[in-house]
C-alpha cells in the first residue's frame, strides 16, 4: 500500500524562488487553497499580490485533505444554535455556503479542471446510536430547512442503511489541480508568486519581511499557514493565540472497487472523532476515500493502529474494497469551535479549520481580500480571533443585507413552497422532491417547472423579474421563462422537470415553450 495523498500530482506547476526585492498591496504568506484563492481573488480585483510558500504549493495540509465542499460544520447545527444561538449558527454555515459558492464561481470563471462535482451528502447516525441520534438527527434537517439550507431527514441513507440528514447538492473536486490552476490565474492577472521562499525575519513597524536574502515590503500582510507563523505578533502575542488552539493527527485511506456501483456522494458520520467518506467514479470502477481517527498530535503510541481501525471500518462498509493508499494529516480545533479568522496583532491570520478546511479556508482568503479592499465583511465579528462572547443583539440579516452573499442568496435556496403559490409574472428556485426546481408562473396562471441547472457549467440560475427570464451568474446564460436558451455561452435549454405521480390533476405538465 502506497503511504502518499492521490492529490500528489506528477508534473505541478512550477513557480520561482523569490530573487529580488519587491513590493505589493497584500504579502500572502502560504501556498495552501487559502494563500493562493486569495491571491486570486485580489489579483483579480486589481491589486498588486505577492504570495510566498517556503516548499511547494499544496505541500501542506491541502495536500492531505479527503477534499469535501461542505457548508455543514463538524459542530452540529443544533449545538451551533444551543452555543451561540439561532443567528449566528446560520451566519456560520451562510459563511460556508457562500464560500463553497466562491469555489464554484472560480472553477467556472477559469473553467477549471479538478472533477469539480455536485453530489447528495448524508450525515448519519453511528452504528449503534439510531435511537438516540434519530431525533437530534430530525432537529438538524428541520433547523437547517428553515434557515434556508436544502435539507431533509431519511429513515435510512444509501450504503450505511442508517438514520441520515440528506444535504442534496453538497461538492467534491480535485483539490491540488484546483489550487495550481488559480494560482497560474492569479499570476498570469499580475500576482507574484514565489516558491521555495521562507519568510524568516518580520519588521512590522516598516512592513517589511526577509525573504531568500530579500526585502519584500507590504501594506497588509496574510499569514496563511496552517498554524500561524509568530510574524510580528511578538511572542507573547502569539504563545497567547497557540493556547486556544490544539492539533489533532487525522488518517485517510483510498480504496477501489471493481465496478462503480454505488452513487458518487459524500458520507460522515455522528461518531466522536466521526468517520467520513466519498465516493468517486474513476471510469468504470469507484474509489473511496475515507477519513478520521483522530486523535491529539503526539499522544498515540501506535499510530498503526489507527489506520487499522480506519480499514477495518471502511471494509465493513465495501467488503470487496481492494486499498491503495494511507495517509496522514493535522487538523486544527478551536477552544469554541470556530475558526479564528481576522486581524491580530498587525497581521491577518487564519486557523482553526477544523474538519472543514476547503470552505473555511476559501472563508478566510475572501474575508483577507475584504479586508484589503475595505469592504465590511459579514462573518468579520464572527470569527474574530479575540472574541469573547458573541453579541446577542445582533441584528443578522438587517446589517448584513447589502453584502454580496445576501444578494444573491435566494439563488441559491430551495424554498420549501408549493409552485402553485407563486403571483403571475413571479419566478423562483424552489425544491421539490430533493431538487431545485426553477418555477415560474405567467400572467395568465400558468407554472412552468424547468431544472434549476444552467447546462453551460452547472451554475445555479435566477430570476429576473424585470425581462422574466432565468439569468446564470456566472457567465450570463440568459434562458427564456419556458427554459429556451436567449444568450448563451449555454447551448441547450434548461431541461423541464415533471411534477411526481402523486400530483394533483391541475399540476403543470412539463413542455418547454418556445
Amino acid at each position: 500500500m502506497q503511504h502518499e495523498s492521490p492529490w500528489k500530482l506528477s508534473s505541478p506547476p512550477s513557480f520561482p524562488p523569490l530573487a529580488q526585492d519587491a513590493t505589493a498591496e497584500a504579502l500572502i504568506i502560504g501556498g495552501g487553497i487559502t494563500g493562493a484563492t486569495a491571491a486570486y481573488l485580489l489579483a483579480q480585483a486589481g491589486c498588486s499580490v505577492i504570495l510566498v510558500e517556503k516548499e511547494k504549493l499544496c505541500a501542506g495540509q491541502t495536500m492531505c485533505t479527503t477534499a469535501h465542499i461542505s457548508y455543514p460544520t463538524d459542530e452540529r447545527l443544533h449545538d451551533l444554535v444551543k452555543k451561540f444561538g439561532r443567528d449566528h449558527a446560520e451566519a456560520v454555515w451562510d459563511a460556508c455556503k457562500a464560500s463553497a459558492e466562491q469555489i464554484r464561481r472560480n472553477v467556472c470563471a477559469e473553467e477549471i479542471d479538478c472533477e469539480f462535482t455536485h453530489v447528495p451528502a448524508y450525515l448519519y447516525a453511528a452504528p449503534g446510536s439510531e435511537k438516540e441520534e434519530s431525533d437530534s438527527l430530525r432537529e438538524d434537517a428541520a433547523l437547517a430547512t428553515e434557515m434556508g439550507f436544502d435539507a431533509q431527514f431519511l429513515p435510512e441513507c444509501p450504503v450505511t442503511d442508517q438514520p441520515a440528514v440528506l444535504f442534496s447538492n453538497l461538492l467534491k473536486f480535485h483539490p491540488t489541480k484546483y489550487v495550481q490552476a488559480l494560482a497560474e490565474a492569479a499570476r498570469k492577472m499580475g500576482a507574484q508568486i514565489h516558491e521555495n521562499s521562507e519568510v524568516l525575519e518580520f519588521d512590522s513597524e516598516k512592513r517589511t519581511v526577509r525573504c531568500n536574502g530579500h526585502t519584500l515590503s507590504y501594506q497588509h500582510v496574510f499569514i496563511a499557514t496552517h498554524v500561524p507563523l509568530q510574524g510580528a505578533a511578538g511572542t507573547l502575542s502569539s504563545m497567547l493565540l497557540q493556547t486556544k488552539l490544539a492539533g489533532y493527527s487525522t488518517y485517510a485511506m483510498e480504496a477501489e472497487l471493481p465496478e462503480a456501483s454505488v452513487p458518487e456522494a459524500l458520507w460522515w458520520d455522528t461518531s466522536d472523532p466521526y468517520f467520513y467518506f466519498r465516493t468517486d467514479k474513476v471510469g468504470d470502477k469507484l474509489r473511496i476515500i475515507a477519513g478520521g481517527e483522530d486523535h491529539k498530535t503526539g499522544q498515540e503510541k501506535n499510530t498503526d493502529a489507527s489506520y487499522t481501525a480506519l480499514e477495518k471500518r471502511l471494509h465493513a462498509l465495501f467488503p470487496t474494497a481492494t486499498f491503495l493508499r494511507r495517509w496522514s494529516g493535522q487538523v486544527i480545533e478551536t477552544v469554541d469551535g470556530l475558526p479564528f479568522i481576522g486581524e491580530y496583532a498587525g497581521q491577518f491570520v487564519a486557523t482553526g479549520f477544523s474538519g472543514t478546511g476547503m470552505t473555511f479556508g476559501t472563508l478566510a482568503a475572501r474575508m483577507f481580500a475584504d479586508h484589503v479592499l475595505d469592504i465590511s465583511n459579514p462573518w468579520q465579528e464572527l470569527f474574530r480571533v479575540e472574541r469573547k462572547e458573541l453579541s446577542s443583539t445582533w441584528d443578522y440579516l438587517k446589517e448584513n443585507k447589502d453584502y454580496p452573499y445576501y444578494l444573491t442568496k435566494s439563488l441559491f435556496i430551495g424554498a420549501g413552497r408549493d409552485p402553485r403559490e407563486l403571483a403571475p409574472g413571479e419566478g423562483a428556485i424552489l425544491r421539490l422532491h430533493g431538487k431545485k426546481v426553477a418555477a415560474s408562473k405567467d400572467k395568465d396562471g400558468k407554472v412552468t417547472l424547468l431544472s434549476a441547472i444552467c447546462p453551460h457549467l452547472g451554475c445555479v440560475v435566477g430570476w429576473n423579474h424585470a425581462d422574466q427570464t432565468w439569468d446564470c451568474p456566472c457567465h450570463g446564460s440568459i434562458f427564456t421563462a419556458q427554459g429556451k436558451v436567449i444568450t448563451g455561452p449555454a447551448e441547450t435549454p434548461l431541461e423541464p422537470v415533471a411534477p411526481d405521480k402523486s400530483a394533483p390533476d391541475d399540476w403543470p405538465k412539463p413542455e418547454l415553450g418556445m
